[in-house]
Formats: C-alpha cells, sequence, structure tokens
C-alpha cells in the first residue's frame, strides 16, 4: 500500500506514518518545515501536489491546530476576536479543504482510496453540552461540512472513495498539553493505532461520515 501522510512531523502525524511503515506501507510525507507546505498558501499546496508520483490508497490529513499565534481557545463570547477567529478557520477548515481539493485526484480510480482528515469532536454541534471554544468549534464544524460535500462529488469519479473526519481523541501532544485538563489522554503511538483500526473497517457507505477512535459515529 501506498499512503501520504500531510503533517508527519508533528505527534499524531508522525506517530501514524510510522505505524504505517510497519504494516509495510510506502508511506511519503508532507510536512510545513521539511517541504514548505503551508495550509495557508494554495500555492504551496498545489506545488506539493503536484511533485507526487502515482496514486495513494491512504491519503491523511494529520494538520491542525488549537492555539495559533500564542492564543488559545476562548472561554466567553466576551474573549471572541475576529483576527483569531479567521486564522482558527484558515488552518482547521479553509487549510484541510485545500489539501482535499489538491490531493483527491492521487486516490486510485478504480479500487478503494481513504482520505481521512484530522477533525475533533467538539465540532459536534449536537454533541455541545459546555459552549465556549467558538472559534475551535466552529472551524472544525465547517471542516466536518467540507468533508461531508467533498465525499458527495468524489464518489461521483471514484464509487470506491472514502472520505472521512475523524476524532483521534484527547492525544498528549503539543497541541493539548496546556488544555487536557482532567480528560484521559492516549499516547501518538495509540491514537495512530487506534485511527489506522478505524479505517480499516470502514467502506464506500460510510464516506461522508465523522467517526471517533473507537469506530463510533460522531453526531454532526
Amino acid at each position: 500500500m501506498r499512503a501520504l501522510v500531510v503533517g508527519d512531523s508533528g505527534g499524531i502525524g508522525a506517530a501514524l506514518a510510522a505505524a504505517l511503515r510497519a504494516r509495510g506501507a510506502e508511506v511519503t510525507g508532507l510536512s510545513r518545515r521539511r517541504d514548505g507546505l503551508e495550509l495557508t498558501d494554495e500555492a504551496t499546496v498545489a506545488r506539493a501536489a503536484a511533485g507526487l508520483d502515482g496514486a495513494f490508497e491512504l491519503i491523511l490529513d494529520a494538520t491542525g491546530a488549537l492555539e495559533i499565534d500564542g492564543r488559545g481557545p476562548e472561554k466567553a463570547l466576551a474573549a471572541l476576536d475576529p483576527a483569531a477567529m479567521a486564522r482558527q478557520f484558515a488552518v482547521n477548515a479553509i487549510g484541510p479543504a485545500l489539501l482535499i481539493k489538491h490531493l483527491h485526484p492521487r486516490l486510485p480510480r478504480p479500487g478503494r482510496g481513504v482520505f481521512a482528515t484530522l477533525s475533533a469532536r467538539v465540532g459536534s454541534i449536537a454533541d455541545n453540552r459546555l459552549g465556549g471554544w467558538i472559534s475551535y468549534r466552529a472551524a472544525k464544524a465547517a471542516l466536518n461540512q467540507i468533508v461531508r460535500t467533498a465525499a458527495v462529488e468524489i464518489a461521483r469519479a471514484r464509487p470506491e472513495a472514502v472520505v472521512v473526519a475523524l476524532h483521534p481523541g484527547t492525544v498528549a501532544t503539543t497541541l493539548t498539553v496546556r488544555y487536557a485538563g482532567a480528560h484521559p489522554t492516549v499516547a501518538p503511538e495509540t491514537a495512530a493505532a487506534n485511527l489506522l483500526a478505524v479505517l480499516d473497517g470502514l467502506g464506500p457507505a460510510d464516506s461522508g461520515g465523522f467517526f471517533a477512535w473507537d469506530g463510533t459515529r460522531v453526531p454532526w
């Protein structure tokens, strides 16, 4: 199997790449620090995609950020800042949308191909009981809609494709270290194994869905 991991220099991305190599997969990685891939600059995304050869049975987007430019998630409406909110959307929604735009042609046709992106349970509107974190929640909710919509279009040309959003749980990385609180965390290696196990069990009928690390569907 050929796999592409975007964000393979991060905690979850590196663990996913390592787990796939342990399975015998041929893994290609893309990252900002090594390849100059900047999610907020479409030209760099297009350039990275153009530099790839052949098809990938699995494309994983392991990008995303909770704290951006030193600004963490808001605790109340009074803390809402339009510039910080725009950055959340740029990194957590628009960036992944650009990855889907430029990388989905690398999925096989015909044959099963998977495009998975990391979302978050807090992006679920139905599951929101606590409030707060408005910008991050809204950006992840937007990402979920992007995945759902992209899956419909991609299925027209690639009916065996699986395009999904994944909630990895609370993973012990630099992204969550200041915000995990009392939530139990798992190591990136555990998260990677969980996510790959979920993807192993998904088929075209699941495309456009939102799945947690344990394989359960997350409500929109």
